[in-house]
């Protein structure tokens, strides 16, 4: 499997995170960029610059590739959602490249026409005129979309991931550097440190997150120790994990793929 490209640090928190997901969920098809240009309606090229941050992906990017790899693309799409209204509200508008270099400017909207005031409603002198009732309804319907993208957004994290620790507190937000507990439970037979329930995550040097604390705690809880629990993929825990993948008859190449999970969860 390819080395993917480290994400440019001038993007955004949440293009970042689409951009992994969409990295990851490419890599578990198997496809590669060219098989993907064939499938969908972008070039092999296009699909270089949006899975490596170079260029905003577009939303029907979004629904192809997760309709190539077989995914429902709903929790995806509200990714999208968040990244583009974070992307506007930081001024790069849904134009500007990540890098900064702004697109061709789409065209300005027909402003919004005020109906005329009936002879009764003639504003009095000195007095300033409100807004047009139709810019009136366009706000209030765009404000109630990014609310409800947020909501949606919010709720799909809670229901996917606000689940019990390992020192019996609901888990919060990840914080890079600090060592964290390990668990040791059984659910259904699955082995659980406490930190994340992903079965299929592919995780290698240079990754970072819940994901990898879950399989430092999980190395340790099979006599591997690969430090501490910290949620950093250095060499360490690779090495750690090539151990483990030796000793259960894996390849041992120290990247953690579905097959890795597998025995983890025993």
């Amino acid at each position: 499997m390819p080395r993917w490209k480290e994400l440019p640090a001038s993007l955004g928190e949440q293009e970042r995170r689409l951009a992994v997901q969409l990295r990851r969920m490419k890599d578990r098809s198997g496809l590669s960029l060219t098989s993907l240009a064939t499938r969908t309606s972008y070039s092999r090229s296009s699909w270089e610059r949006y899975l490596n941050g170079k260029k905003p992906v577009p939303r029907a990017a979004v629904e192809q590739l997760s309709r190539v790899c077989g995914t429902e693309p709903t929790r995806l799409l509200v990714l999208y959602e968040v990244a583009q209204e974070a992307r506007v509200s930081a001024g790069a508008g849904p134009g500007r490249a990540a890098g900064g270099s702004a697109a061709a400017p789409a065209p300005a909207p027909e402003p919004a026409r005020a109906p005329e005031p009936a002879p009764s409603a003639t504003p009095a002198p000195g007095s300033t005129p409100g807004p047009a009732p139709r810019t009136v309804r366009l706000r209030t319907a765009l404000a109630a979309l990014v609310l409800a993208v947020a909501a949606a957004f919010v709720g799909g994290l809670f229901a996917g991931r606000a689940w019990e620790g390992a020192d019996g507190d609901a888990r919060g937000a990840y914080e890079k550097g600090r060592a964290y507990g390990c668990g040791d439970g059984r659910e259904d037979g699955v082995r659980y440190a406490g930190h994340s329930r992903t079965r299929d995550a592919i995780l290698d040097r240079g990754d970072g997150g819940w994901e990898v604390v879950e399989v430092q705690c999980l190395l340790r809880g099979h006599g591997f120790g690969a430090g501490a629990a910290d949620g950093t993929y250095g060499d360490s825990t690779k090495a750690a994990v090539r151990r483990f993948q030796w000793a259960r008859g894996l390849v041992d190449d120290g990247i953690v793929r579905p097959e890795t999970w597998g025995e983890l969860r025993k």
